[in-house]
C-alpha cells in the first residue's frame, strides 16, 4: 500500500511520535490521578474519619467520576467548536489546580470539591487525547499510536503506585494511622506529586499543532496541509487533504447534535456506547481503586498491599505493550473478544478462590492474570474503537457521548463495589463481573465490525452507507 511509507522516514515518524506522546500525557495524568487515590485511601479515610462508612468511602471515590462526566459533557462540543488543543491546555491547568487543592484540604467537603475538579480534567483528557492521536495518525498505524494513550495511562498508574509506595512510611502493627506521618502528611504529598507531570504537560502542549482534520472542517486548509506534510510528506498530505475534503463536503451542514440520531448514526453510536460501558463494567478498574480491600480479603497487610499494587502496575505496563504490538496485526474485534472471554474465566476462578477461602499468592496471581488480559485487550482497544468509528464532523460530540457513558458506567462500578462486596461477598461480586463479560462477548461478536488498516474516511464510508 502507498500509505505504508507514511511513517517510514525517521523524521516524519519522530514528529508523529512526538505529538502523539505529548497529547497522550493527558492519559498519563488521567492514570496518575485515577490511581493515586488508591494508595492514599487508607490514610485520608483515617484522617477524615470515614474508615467505617462504606457509603462515604464510595462517595469520596466516586465523586471524581461526577467531575469526569462534567468534563466529558463540555469537552465534545467545545472541541468541535474551538479545537482539540485549547481544551487540552485547559485540562492541564485543571490538573495542576486539583493536585494542589486536594493535598491541601483540611475538611472532607473541600477534599471532595477538588476530587471533582480533578475529575473534570480526567474527563476532558480522556476524551481528547485518543481523539487527537486518531486524527493525526495514518490508518495502518492508528491502532498502535492511539494505544500510546493507553500506554501513558498505565505508566501514570504505575508512577502513582511507585510514588505512593515510596512516600508512605511502613505501617507498624497497632499504629494509630491518624496520628502517623502517613495520616497527617503522607497522603497530601501523594496528591501534590500529581502537579509535577501536569506542569510538564502544560509546557509541552505549546509545541504541538491543532488536529489537521479539525482544521480542514473549519476551512483552515493551509494549516492542515502543513501539519500533514510534517507527518508524512507531500504525497501523503495531498491524499489526506483530498480524502478529508470529500468527507467534509458530504457532511456539509451535518454537525449538530441531531446528526447523532439520523440515518445509521444511532446504531454506530450504540456500538461506541456499549463498548465503552463494557470496558468499565467488566470490573477490572475496581482492582486499582479498591486494591486495599481485595488484597486485605486475601490476607495481606497494608505494607504488603502497597507492594502488591506496584506488581500489578508493572504487569499493566508490560501487557499494554503487548496490546500495542497486536492491535494493528490481529485487529480490534479479535482482541476485544479475547479480552471478554479471558476476563470472564479469570473472574470465575477468582470468585472460586474467595469462596473456598484461598488466600495469599493464589489471589495475587489471579489479579495479575486479570490485569494482563485487560491491559492487552479491553483497556487500549476500547479507546481505539471509539476514536475511529465516528464521522469527522461530529467525532468530538459522538466520542463525548461514548466517553460520558464510559464514565457513568465507571461511577456505577466504583460506587457499587463496596456495596456488592458487603452484600454478595468477594466471590459473588467477581462472579457477577464474569456474567457481564459473557454478555459483552456476545454483543461484540454480533455487532462490532473490524476497522484495522483503514483510514478514518474509509471507516466512515463503510459504516454510514
Amino acid at each position: 500500500m502507498k500509505t505504508n511509507s507514511v511513517v517510514s522516514d525517521g523524521g516524519t515518524s519522530f514528529y508523529l511520535l512526538f505529538i502523539s506522546l505529548v497529547s497522550a500525557m493527558g492519559g498519563l495524568l488521567f492514570g496518575y490521578d485515577w490511581v493515586l487515590v488508591g494508595g492514599a485511601k487508607p490514610f485520608y479515610e483515617a484522617y477524615f474519619g470515614i474508615t467505617g462508612s462504606p457509603v462515604m468511602q464510595g462517595w469520596v471515590m466516586g465523586s471524581a467520576i461526577l467531575g469526569c462526566l462534567a468534563g466529558v459533557m463540555v469537552a465534545g462540543s467545545l472541541a468541535d467548536r474551538y479545537g482539540r488543543k485549547p481544551l487540552m491546555l485547559v485540562a492541564s491547568l485543571i490538573f495542576i489546580a486539583a493536585a494542589l487543592g486536594t493535598g491541601a484540604a483540611t475538611a472532607l467537603e473541600w477534599f471532595i470539591v477538588f476530587r471533582i475538579l480533578g475529575g473534570v480534567g480526567i474527563g476532558i483528557a480522556s476524551n481528547l487525547s485518543p481523539m487527537y492521536i486518531a486524527e493525526v495518525s495514518p490508518g495502518h498505524v492508528r491502532g498502535k499510536f492511539v494505544s500510546i494513550n493507553q500506554l501513558t495511562i498505565v505508566l501514570g498508574i504505575l508512577a502513582a503506585q511507585v510514588v505512593n509506595w515510596l512516600i508512605a512510611d511502613p505501617v507498624l502493627p497497632g499504629e494509630d494511622i491518624v496520628m502517623s506521618w502517613n495520616g497527617q502528611m503522607g497522603w497530601r504529598w501523594m496528591f501534590w506529586s500529581g502537579g509535577v507531570p501536569a506542569v510538564f504537560y502544560l509546557c509541552l502542549l505549546f509545541f504541538i499543532p491543532e488536529s489537521p482534520r479539525w482544521l480542514v472542517t473549519h476551512s483552515q486548509y493551509i494549516k492542515a496541509s502543513v501539519v500533514l506534510k510534517r507527518i508524512g510528506g507531500d504525497g501523503y498530505a495531498q491524499r489526506e487533504m483530498d480524502s478529508i475534503r470529500t468527507s467534509d463536503i458530504q457532511q456539509e451542514g451535518k454537525c449538530g447534535i441531531r446528526e447523532l440520531f439520523r440515518g445509521k448514526m444511532p446504531g454506530i453510536l450504540l456500538i461506541g456506547v456499549v463498548v465503552a460501558v463494557f470496558q468499565q463494567w467488566c470490573g477490572l478498574n475496581v482492582v486499582f481503586n479498591y486494591a486495599q480491600e481485595i488484597f486485605a480479603a486475601a490476607g495481606y497487610g497494608v505494607s504488603d498491599i502497597l507492594f502488591n499494587i506496584v506488581v500489578t502496575g508493572i504487569t499493566n505496563v508490560l501487557f499494554t505493550l503487548v496490546g500495542m504490538y497486536t492491535v494493528d496485526r490481529l485487529g480490534r474485534r479479535v482482541l476485544l473478544l479475547f479480552g471478554a472471554a479471558g476476563l470472564g474465566m479469570v473472574y470465575l476462578l477468582m470468585g472460586l478462590c474467595y469462596y473456598l477461602h484461598v488466600t495469599g499468592w493464589a489471589v495475587l496471581f489471579m489479579v495479575v492474570l486479570a490485569i494482563a488480559c485487560y491491559a492487552m485487550t479491553l483497556a487500549p482497544v476500547t479507546w481505539v474503537v471509539i476514536s475511529e468509528i465516528f464521522p469527522n464532523r461530529i467525532r468530538g460530540m459522538a466520542m463525548a457521548v461514548s466517553t460520558f457513558a464510559l464514565w457513568a458506567a465507571c461511577f456505577v462500578l466504583t460506587y457499587t463495589f463496596p456495596l456488592f462486596n458487603a452484600g454478595l461477598g468477594a466471590y459473588g461480586t467477581f462472579w457477577l463481573y464474569a456474567l457481564i463479560c459473557l454478555l459483552g462477548f456476545v454483543f461484540i461478536k454480533a455487532y462490532l465490525p473490524e476497522t484495522k488498516g483503514k483510514s478514518l474516511e474509509e471507516i466512515e464510508q463503510e459504516l454510514t452507507k
